[in-house]
C-alpha cells in the first residue's frame, strides 16, 4: 500500500480524534499568574536511592496517560533509579514506561549528542549538568551538557516526541542512538536524514515478538554516519543487528544551527511508528510544546484550590501530575482511524484499546477511586483493556507491565471492576469480568499475582495457613477479604442469585480467623489451627507483604467495627490505634537476609511510631478514627500531609507507586477519601485549602470551601453539605457526583463529641448489609 497514502489518511484520522486544542486561556490560580501546570515540579521525588526512597521518581516529559514518555537518564543503562537528583552526569535522554524502580523499563531507547565519534559508549559519552541550567515540566524540558557543550530541548505527544539541539558553533557534532542491549537493531537512511530501529529490552511480561520499533528524522544532513555494536565502531556499515546496537551521526555545524529530532515509536511494525510520527504534523517546536502544556492544563484543571501556602500549591499539582501519568495508553491508531495494539500476551497485533504501566494491590486503593470520579473515561477505556486481556490470556491483570508480572500479591482486579461499576462506569464486557473476577477467586495463577495464591486454603479453611509453603499469608487472607467484599458488591449490583452473593458476604469475614485475641493483633496460623510460636508482631516480612502485624492489622477497611469489635469494643480500638503512632519504630528484620530494607528505613526516620505511610496498606489508617474519635483522624491525616510530603526533591514518603501515593495527598487535601472505596462513601479528614472547585468526570461541579482552615484550624465544628448540616462522618457518591457544595467549619479545638456515635460511623460490614447512601 502507497505509504504516501497512509500517512495521509491516519493524519486525517488524528485530526478527527484529537481535534486541535482549543485556545482558551488556562485558569491562573495565583497573584504571579501561573497556572496549574506551572505549580508541578516533576523533581520532586527525584532524591532517592535502593537505602532510602523519596518517591523513585523521574522528569517525565509526555501528554496525560501517554503511550510514551520522555526523561533525562542520569545513570548507565542498568540503572533502574533512570533519573536521581543527586546525580552529576547525564547518559543520555530516553523514551521510558518505567511504571516501578523494581519493576523496571521497556521497550527503552535513547538519543544523546556528544562532540567526537569515539562518544559512543555510555561512559565516554555521559556529560557533566547542573540543576542550575535545568528547566523540567510535564510538558518540556531543556538541560546544557557541559562536557559536550550542547543545550537539549524536548516536548512530546502521546506516541512522538520533538527534539532541539544546539551545539556551540564546531565541526565536531555528534548524536548518538542507543537501542540498549537485549538483541536490538538500528539503519542509518542518509538520503532520508533518518536512523529506524528497534529495541526488545524488557523485564518480562511479553513474548518472544516483542519489539519497540522507532524512527528519527533530523533537520540537517548527515556529515558521517557509523554504526557500533556494544564497544566496537563500524565506520563502513548503515545497519546493525546485535545484542546491543547503536548508531552516530554527525553534522557540520559552524553556525551553531538547531539540529530538530523528530521521533516516535511503535510496538507494532516500522510502518505504523512513521504512521505515529504524523502525531507532530506540521508544527513547530514552540507549537507542540504549547499544544502540550494545553493539554496539562486542561487534565490539572479538573479541580482548583484557593487559600494555600506555596508549597502546598506546589505538592497539590506535581501529586496530580504523577496521578496522571499511569495508566498508560498502549494501543495505537491506524491508517484507517482504528485502535490496535500489540499484545503482550498472544504476540499478535489486535484490536482495541490495551492499557499497560499499573499494580493494582497499590492504585485499587485511591488512585482509580479518584479516576471514576474525575477520568471516568479513561476507567472506561482501562476495564476495556482488563477484558481484551481476560481473552488474551484468561487472567484479569493485577500487575501489568505491559503483560502480567510476577509482583505483589491479592486479585485486587475485583476492587477496579466493582468500584467503577458501582459508579456508572461502563466498558469492556461486564460478564466477562465478572467471569474472570470469579475464576480468580476458585485457583492460583501461572504468576502468585495471578488468581489467588492459596486459594484452596482460603476457600476450604477461611485462612492461608503459614506451614504450607505460602509467604505473606497473614497479608494474603486479608486482602482477599476485601476482595471478597468487592465482588459481594458487584454480585449485588449485578443481580445474582442470593447463594453467590452470601458466600462472598461471608468470605469477606475471613479476616477473623487470622485475629488473635491474646495480642490483639493479626497472627500466622498454622494448618492444625494454632497460632505461630514465638511471635514478634514487630517483624517484617514473611508472613507480611512489606510490613509487619501492627501495620497490616489494620487492613479491614470494608468492616472496622467488626475488627473493633475482636478487639474487645471501641475503647480497646481506639487505644490500639493510638498505639500506632506512639510506638517505638522498632523492627526485626531477620527474615531479610540482605539486612535492612528501605521500606523500614523510612518508616524509622519519619517518628510516628509504627505508622508507615511509605507502604500502601496502611494509606487508610489515620481514617479509621472515623469509627471512634474523628478528630483523630482530622489531626493524623493533616500530619501526615504537612510533615511527610514536601516539594523538595526528597518530598514523598516513601514510593510514589503509579499516582497511589501521590491520590492519598490530593483526596486528602479535598477532605474525603475512599478509604473502602466499594462503599460508595467518601470518609471526612481535613481540608487542606480554604476553597476547591472540583469539575467531575461527569460535567457537574461540587465546591469544598473551609474559610477558616489554617495550620492550627484543621479540626471540624461542622459540616454542611448542599445547606444542611451533617453529623455523619462520610459523604455519599451520589452526593459528590451530582455537584454542589461541602462547607466545613474549621477549629483549632478538638470536637470529642461530633461523630463519635455508631450512627455517624461510615460503612461498617458487621452493622449492616445494606448500602448507607445520602437522603
Amino acid at each position: 500500500m502507497d505509504l504516501k497514502k497512509i500517512v495521509y489518511n491516519f493524519s486525517v484520522s488524528l485530526l478527527l480524534l484529537f481535534p486541535v486544542a482549543a485556545t482558551a486561556q488556562p485558569k491562573v490560580l495565583d497573584p504571579e499568574g501561573r497556572t496549574p501546570v506551572d505549580l508541578v515540579d516533576p523533581l520532586i521525588g527525584t532524591f532517592s536511592t535502593t537505602a532510602l526512597s523519596a518517591g523513585n521518581t523521574y522528569p517525565g516529559v509526555g501528554r496525560p496517560f501517554g503511550m510514551n514518555t520522555w526523561s533525562p537518564q542520569t545513570g548507565d543503562n542498568h540503572d533502574r533509579g533512570l533519573y536521581t537528583y543527586q546525580s552529576n552526569f547525564i547518559y543520555g535522554f530516553r523514551q521510558t514506561r518505567q511504571a516501578s524502580y523494581w519493576i523496571g523499563d521497556y521497550g527503552q531507547f535513547s538519543l544523546m549528542p556528544v562532540t567526537a565519534i569515539q562518544q559512543f559508549t555510555q561512559e565516554k559519552r555521559k556529560s557533566w549538568f547542573s540543576h542550575k541550567a535545568e528547566t523540567s515540566t510535564p510538558y518540556f524540558y531543556k538541560t546544557y551538557l557541559g562536557d559536550h557543550h550542547a543545550h537539549v530541548a524536548f516536548t512530546a505527544t502521546e506516541r512522538a516526541a520533538m527534539f532541539q539541539v544546539n551545539f556551540h558553533p564546531t565541526d565536531s557534532a555528534f548524536i548518538v542512538v542507543d537501542a540498549f542491549d537485549s538483541s536490538s537493531y538500528v539503519s542509518i537512511i542518509p538520503g532520508q536524514n533518518r536512523i529506524t530501529g528497534y529495541s526488545t529490552a524488557n523485564q518480562g511480561g511479553v513474548t518472544k515478538s516483542f519489539r519497540n520499533y522507532f524512527v528519527m528524522e533530523f533537520s540537517e544532513p548527515f556529515l558521517s554516519t557509523a554504526v557500533w555494536d556494544h564497544d566496537t565502531l563500524h565506520n563502513d556499515r548503515l545497519e546493525m543487528n546485535s545484542r546491543h546496537a547503536g548508531a552516530i551521526v554527525g553534522f557540520r555545524n559552524r553556525n551553531g544551527q538547531t539540529i530538530e529530532v523528530k521521533v516516535a515509536s511503535s510496538f507494532i511494525s516500522p510502518e505504523q511508528a512513521l504512521l505515529n510520527l504524523q502525531e507532530l504534523g506540521n508544527k513547530n517546536f514552540e507549537q507542540l510544546k504549547q499544544e502540550s502544556k494545553h493539554a496539562w492544563n486542561k487534565a490539572l484543571q479538573k479541580i482548583e484550590v484557593e487559600g494555600g501556602t506555596n508549597e502546598q500549591l506546589r505538592i497539590f499539582y506535581s501529586c496530580f501530575y504523577r496521578m496522571l501519568v499511569f495508566p498508560r495508553k498502549f494501543y495505537e491508531i491506524d491508517a484507517s482511524g482504528s485502535t490496535i495494539h500489540y499484545s503482550p500476551y498472544t504476540g499478535k497485533t489486535e484490536k482495541g484499546k490495551l492499557y499497560a504501566d499499573n499494580g493494582f494491590w497499590d492504585t485499587h486503593r485511591t488512585q482509580f477511586p479518584f479516576l471514576n470520579l474525575f477520568f471516568p473515561e479513561i476507567v472506561a477505556e482501562v476495564l476495556e483493556s482488563m477484558t481484551l486481556t481476560y481473552r488474551q490470556s484468561g487472567w484479569l491483570p493485577e500487575w501489568f507491565s505491559p503483560g502480567h508480572r510476577d509482583c505483589m500479591i491479592g486479585s485486587h482486579s475485583s476492587s477496579i471492576v466493582a468500584d467503577a461499576f458501582l459508579k456508572g462506569i461502563r466498558g469492556g464486557d461486564i460478564k466477562l469480568l465478572y467471569e474472570g473476577v470469579i475464576k480468580n477467586t476458585t485457583q492460583s495463577g501461572p504468576l502468585s499475582s495471578l488468581g489467588r495464591l492459596g486459594a484452596d486454603f482460603y476457600n476450604s479453611k477461611g485462612y492461608i495457613p503459614y506451614n504450607v509453603g505460602i509467604n505473606q499469608n497473614v497479608s494474603r487472607t486479608l486482602e482477599y477479604a476485601y476482595n471478597d467484599f468487592a465482588i459481594y458488591q458487584l454480585a449485588k449490583a449485578l443481580q445474582k442469585k442470593a447463594g453467590e452473593t452470601d458466600l462472598y458476604l461471608k468470605r469477606s469475614r475471613n479476616y477473623k480467623n487470622i485475629f488473635d485475641s491474646s495480642t490483639g493483633l493479626m497472627r500466622p496460623r498454622a494448618n492444625d489451627g494454632g497460632f505461630i510460636q514465638p511471635f514478634d508482631p514487630f517483624r517484617w516480612g514473611e508472613h507480611f507483604t512489606e510490613a509487619n502485624s501492627w501495620q497490616y492489622s489494620w487492613f479491614v477497611p470494608h468492616d472496622p467495627i467488626g475488627l473493633a469489635n475482636l478487639m474487645g469494643g471501641n475503647k480497646a480500638f481506639l487505644k490500639k490505634l493510638d498505639s500506632v503512632f506512639t510506638l517505638p519504630p522498632v523492627f526485626d528484620i531477620t527474615y531479610y537476609k540482605r539486612g535492612i530494607i528501605h521500606l523500614v528505613r523510612e518508616m524509622q526516620g519519619v517518628d510516628m511510631g509504627q505508622y508507615a505511610h511509605l507502604n500502601e496498606p496502611m494509606h487508610h489508617v489515620a481514617y479509621l478514627y472515623n469509627y471512634s474519635e474523628p478528630w483523630k483522624a482530622q489531626y493524623w491525616v493533616r500530619e501526615i500531609m504537612d510533615r511527610l510530603y514536601t516539594d523538595s526533591p526528597d518530598g514523598y514518603p516513601g514510593e510514589e507507586d503509579n499516582g497511589q501515593m501521590s491520590a492519598w495527598y490530593v483526596f486528602s487535601a479535598l477532605g474525603f477519601y475512599p478509604m473502602n472505596p466499594v462503599s460508595n462513601q467518601y470518609v471526612f479528614g481535613s481540608p487542606l485549602f480554604k476553597k476547591t472547585i472540583l469539575r467531575l468526570g461527569n460535567g457537574n461541579v461540587i465546591t469544598v470551601t473551609a474559610p477558616a482552615n489554617d495550620h492550627k484550624n484543621r479540626f471540624i465544628k461542622n459540616v454542611k453539605v448542599n445547606g444542611k448540616s451533617r453529623k455523619e462522618n462520610w459523604v455519599g457518591y451520589e452526593t459528590i457526583a451530582k455537584g454542589g457544595a461541602i462547607h466545613f467549619d474549621l477549629t483549632e479545638h478538638e470536637d470529642h463529641k461530633r461523630g463519635t456515635s455508631i450512627t455517624d460511623f461510615p460503612f461498617s460490614v458487621s452493622v449492616s448489609t445494606v448500602d448507607k447512601t445520602d437522603q
